[in-house]
């Protein structure tokens, strides 16, 4: 009798083991699918935003946060000295997410956060030890300077033929 059911128990694995495969093979190739499928979203949503300048303003505003960090009643107790990392670094971030959603803005909030950047060398522990202050002037900068991709040279010459064309 214990020999049957240590038979029927491996019967049962074997087929749960060759129908695993199958299944496997499938959810694996949708895992890939969808991961291939995030992976264009993410290029195409990098593409269209001054993603890297986001980053390091960010990264910016971080660092200049971090270097604060104080107990609150420290910070209450020091006043504006205290609170100042806080504020700098928090508008930095700031800064650094708004283009992120409306890239139309990347003008303003760049040079705001370049700005803070800056403000935070002498509010705020040498701006992050320099480190933050770096990387903020750095975001800001690359947000101001960022562009929509423009289309290349071959494409742009064949847009402009045909409309020439059309033209005459």
């Amino acid at each position: 009798m214990l020999s049957r059911a240590v038979a029927d128990g491996a019967a049962t694995e074997r087929v749960r083991t060759e129908d695993g495969g199958a299944g496997s093979a499938a959810r694996g190739a949708r895992v890939l699918a969808g991961l291939g499928r995030g992976r264009a979203w993410f290029r195409s949503f990098r593409r269209t935003r001054p993603f890297w300048g986001g980053v390091w303003l960010v990264a910016g505003g971080w660092t200049v946060l971090k270097f604060s960090l104080a107990p609150m009643r420290l910070v209450v107790s020091t006043g504006f000295d205290g609170i100042a990392g806080y504020l700098l670094g928090g508008g930095m971030i700031l800064s650094g997410l708004v283009p992120l959603a409306a890239p139309q803005q990347r003008y303003t909030f760049g040079i705001i956060g370049a700005v803070l950047a800056v403000v935070s060398l002498v509010a705020s522990n040498l701006g992050g030890f320099l480190l933050g202050m770096v990387l903020g002037v750095l975001g800001g900068s690359m947000m101001v300077g960022w562009g929509p991709k423009r289309p290349a040279r071959r494409e742009r010459r064949t847009a402009a033929r045909s409309g020439s064309g059309e033209a005459a």
